[in-house]
């Protein structure tokens, strides 16, 4: 099976071109925001950049496409206002991804600030059920992605077990996935640097949510420190998770059929192309 390697890119020119800049730079999938992640205004997608996508993804054989959901959607609010908000441009966010294509839409199930952690995880599942119902997303492969949290107050997803109880509750009524992130793993407290540790939490996810369901690991080095809560992400083998840790973790059998996908910092030009060279290096 082809190890599955990329970065998030860019959309300038228009989001066909990301799959040209996907293959320049030796990724093989690839994340990006179908809209601008902090504008509640959605983009429109053009179809016939969308059509060019589909062209390009299937000759290049770059898959699988992933969206990240914009960083202002809060499925779990407790302001009714910003909920309903939040349902419609997750709405949309579906709508451009079955347009694109995609396999994968991350969502950040958001903040639960003024209820009860139960109340969060019944709003999330709620509204998301409101956002993808009487969507054609059947018989596309899509899933929507559940992305663990680096586990701040009130933040829903920082723990293993909240990101399977929210899949737990969507599984009857949407596709559904996780998409699990080294560095908010590493600064919510779990294990992945020393070999005991790394198998630790592999246990714990075994016990939650299961291998299978990790469809995307979001790959990211960490600016913090373990146990931090504080969500920095550094470039691959420069942080406090160091090198190894990736070498496991794309070589565990266990995630044979994942995508790994860094979103690391662009502070120069190239770094992208870094990044991925660097994760592809450690495929044994």
């Amino acid at each position: 099976m082809v190890k599955r390697i990329g970065v998030h890119i860019g959309t300038a020119g228009g989001v066909s071109k990301a799959v040209e800049k996907a293959q320049e730079i030796g990724a093989n999938t690839f994340q990006i925001f179908s809209s601008s992640p902090r504008m509640w205004r959605p983009s429109k997608v053009d179809p016939k950049q969308a059509e060019r996508m589909h062209e390009l993804r299937a000759a290049l054989h770059i898959s699988p496409l992933v969206i990240h959901t914009s960083y202002l959607v809060n499925v779990c609010s407790q302001s009714d206002e910003v909920r309903q908000k939040s349902i419609v441009a997750f709405r949309g966010e579906i709508e451009r991804a079955l347009v694109l294509g995609a396999e994968y839409l991350v969502l950040h199930p958001g903040s639960w600030n003024g209820l009860t952690r139960d109340e969060g995880l019944k709003l999330a599942a709620e509204s998301i059920e409101r956002a993808i119902d009487g969507l054609p997303w059947q018989d596309t492969g899509f899933h929507i992605l559940i992305e663990n949290t680096a586990g701040a107050q009130h933040s829903l997803g920082g723990s293993f077990e909240q990101v399977a109880e929210l899949v737990a509750l969507l599984r009857a009524h949407a596709p559904v996935g996780v998409c699990l992130d080294t560095c908010h793993t590493h600064v919510a407290g779990y294990d992945l640097v020393t070999p005991e540790g790394y198998e630790q939490t592999m246990d714990k996810i075994a016990a939650t949510m299961g291998f299978d369901t990790v469809r995307v690991w979001h790959c990211n080095d960490a600016k913090a420190a373990c146990g931090s809560k504080l969500d920095r992400h550094e470039h691959i083998g420069q942080g406090t998770i160091g090198v190894e840790p990736f070498r496991r973790l794309l070589n565990d059998r266990r995630f044979a059929h994942a995508a790994f996908i860094a979103e690391t910092p662009v502070d120069e030009s190239g770094d992208e192309e870094r990044n991925v060279r660097v994760l592809k290096s450690l495929v044994k």
